[in-house]
């Protein structure tokens, strides 16, 4: 895993191991070079004439790319940021959101630019920092560069459609006819809730039908054309697929590889899915696993009683006094938290980073700009509960990338050649944490501060733990969905087969159809997140593993101010210079597998029970670790789109902004005592 290369590095003569004489001329690709490649081909060329190379030059090459790609960066995220969150107040549209993209991925896609990488590799003017610098420079290169003159045309049409179909998404009307009101309109979010929180089953069917049809929707707008460019663009680049295409540029291995790990794991729970479905059937009726009845008879009640001890308006300062106590901070960083569902938002949390954190050439620091979202309901019931987990989450990707620290912004950027279980790891470890007992008693309290009672957290122990396979079954059916989706002949890729594809793939991996069908995950449509799910399957490996090293380690995880320096030190200070696989061992000290998360599906509930009240109690006692000021070294900002809820460079303090968010939320539920 210690060796990197993508596979669209095809061309022998674009690899650093063959790369070409000095004296060869630049291409005349180099002539649609972007201006910030003006004065790198000024070097190369000058290099070429037989003018000596010199640390100044290399200097100045390695100046030249990392302020470009921080300018085509930042302004590609700003539009992105703009459009899904369906701002009005700046010029955000499709196109300049393509165009911007476009503008980035041609600025990484300059193969003089890598040709000169690595001809400075090649000399012995590199110290061991540019040398680092410049390896990541080849590998990122490496992964955009399309020798192909049809891919790159293909890749400019998917551009344009994936921006319609986006569109077409966004201003879909979404809801449910439901029994008495008629159709109510809902997010996906909304109706998911809705699903999981209501006692009526004819109320849960109308949702789970909203849902159903999205897939109907996208296949209508252009999903099937997608797949087909799609798949053209990778098998001109010399890939078996596209899902072959995106696991390679970011995982360094391919899909066959990739599903070697993923069968092991699907093979070593098949019993585990079989018996929890059966169990199901038998203690709550054959109707209890139909997709409209499956969470609600999982969650619905215990959802209910623990709301109260979730109150929505109080999961920002939860997370943050949680963070702070274990020591997690953000070196300065800019956050901008977009947390609550309105109409014409993109329909699924995420964390994106304008402006990349990374150490200047003069030693300056360069803190990171984040921007993260959240579908939140204030008054549904559970909404608390999901808005702190997506925030636990987010938040940890926003730690994460806050705290690389290396001399280019191409280090601590999300996409390839980044890989996608390193960026899932972090946050996927950090949100586990609002499951645990031990957490739940130190901050899991109603508005008059009575912490969650035990029998409540038992009850749902016993109610669901018997099923949490039933989560992996979630993770791992969208990358078998893919795979089956990108491995179609492309006259069966068609509205009515890619429809029975995904109801095929639901039967075979979660036992039957799914509350959340496979077409109504929202990473399929985009090009950042489409064959992304096998991250969420080996980040859940890593979760198990990294919390079973912990937990033996130091015997407790929750408010362990031990846990932010190691997560800082071994996962996020190296960025996407080390890769993920050797990541995991450097902090676990074994491989990865997926040994500790099989062993936890397989332990006992009365163990479970024993472990979970010792820590409960343990908690309970102990109370929050912070309980004054929050320091996350960090300014927030939190909106509602165009409007800003608290900015805490205004207020003076995180405590003060997220006493503002708290009074907003508590105004917009219209609570009386304001």
């Amino acid at each position: 895993a210690a060796f990197f290369l993508c596979k669209s590095l095809f061309s022998s003569r674009l690899r650093c191991i063959k790369f070409m004489p000095a004296n060869r001329a630049v291409s005349s690709s180099s002539k649609a070079a972007s201006k910030w490649f003006g004065r790198t081909r000024l070097h190369s060329a000058g290099a070429m004439s037989g003018i000596e190379d010199t640390p100044a030059a290399l200097d100045s090459f390695i100046d030249d790319v990392n302020t470009g790609y921080e300018k085509v960066h930042r302004d590609f995220e700003e539009q992105f940021w703009g459009t899904k969150m369906g701002l009005k107040g700046g010029e955000f549209s499709v196109e300049k959101l393509n165009e911007t993209k476009g503008k980035m991925e041609a600025f990484l896609s300059e193969e003089p630019r890598l040709e000169e990488t690595c001809r400075w590799l090649k000399s012995d003017i590199a110290n061991e920092e540019q040398t680092r610098t410049l390896k990541i420079f080849e590998r990122t290169f490496g992964c955009y560069i399309m020798s192909d003159p049809g891919a790159k045309e293909l890749r400019k049409e998917i551009t344009e459609l994936e921006g319609t179909l986006a569109s077409a998404r966004g201003q879909m009307k979404l809801g449910a006819l439901l029994p008495g009101e008629g159709f109510k309109e809902m997010s996906s979010v909304q109706l998911r809730n809705r699903m999981s929180a209501s006692a009526s089953e004819e109320e849960r069917r109308a949702c789970y039908d909203g849902m159903k049809s999205i897939g109907a929707f996208v296949c209508a707008n252009g999903f099937p054309g997608l797949v087909k460019m799609r798949n053209s663009m990778a098998r001109k680049l010399g890939y078996v697929d596209f899902y072959d295409y995106k696991v390679t540029q970011a995982e360094g291995f391919n899909k066959a590889r990739l599903f070697e790990i993923l069968d092991k794991l699907v093979d070593e729970t098949r019993d585990i899915v079989k018996s929890a479905r059966e169990a199901l059937t038998k203690e709550k009726g054959k109707d209890a696993s139909e997709p409209w009845n499956l969470d609600y008879m999982l969650q619905g009640s215990v959802t209910k009683k623990l709301d109260p001890f979730f109150p929505f308006e109080k999961a920002v300062e939860r997370w943050a006094r949680s963070y702070a106590a274990m020591h997690v901070g953000y070196r300065g960083a800019t956050m901008t938290l977009d947390l609550l569902d309105r109409k014409g938002k993109y329909s699924n949390g995420f964390c994106h980073w304008p402006q990349p954190a990374w150490v200047r050439r003069d030693g300056s620091w360069q803190p990171s700009v984040a921007n993260f979202t959240s579908l939140a309901d204030p008054a549904a019931v559970g909404s608390g509960l999901t808005a702190l987990k997506t925030l636990m989450h987010e938040a940890g990707h926003a730690a994460h990338f806050a705290n690389v620290s290396q001399p280019s912004p191409l280090f601590s950027q999300e996409r390839a050649p980044t890989s996608v279980a390193y960026a899932e790891n972090q946050s996927m470890f950090l949100d586990s944490l609002v499951k645990d007992a031990a957490w739940c008693g130190r901050y899991a309290r109603d508005r008059q501060g009575q912490v969650v009672p035990w029998d409540i957290l038992e009850e749902r122990i016993v109610s669901g733990k018997p099923y949490q396979v039933f989560e992996l079954c979630r993770l791992v059916a969208p990358c078998y969905f893919e795979r089956a989706l990108y491995e179609l002949p492309e006259d069966e890729v068609t509205v009515e087969r890619i429809q029975s594809l995904a109801e095929e793939v639901e039967r075979r991996i979660q036992g039957g159809a799914s509350p959340r069908p496979l077409l109504a995950v929202p990473h399929i449509l985009a090009d950042e997140s489409s064959c992304y799910y096998h991250g969420y399957v080996l980040a859940e490996m890593s979760v198990f593993q990294t919390r079973a090293y912990f937990l033996e380690k130091h015997g407790y995880i929750v408010d362990n101010p031990a846990i932010g320096p190691a997560l800082t030190e071994k996962y996020w200070v190296p960025g996407n210079s080390a890769m993920f696989l050797d990541l995991v061992e450097g902090l676990t000290g074994k491989p990865l597998s997926g040994e500790a998360w099989v062993s936890h599906l397989k332990e006992p509930v009365k163990e479970t029970l024993k472990r979970e009240r010792s820590h409960y109690d343990e908690a309970v006692k102990k109370g929050p670790a912070v309980s004054g000021e929050i320091d996350l070294d960090m300014r927030v900002r939190i909106v509602d789109g165009d409007e800003v809820i608290t900015d805490s460079q205004q207020t003076g303090s995180f405590g003060a902004s997220a006493e503002a968010f708290e009074r907003y939320v508590r105004r917009r539920i219209g609570d009386s005592s304001l």
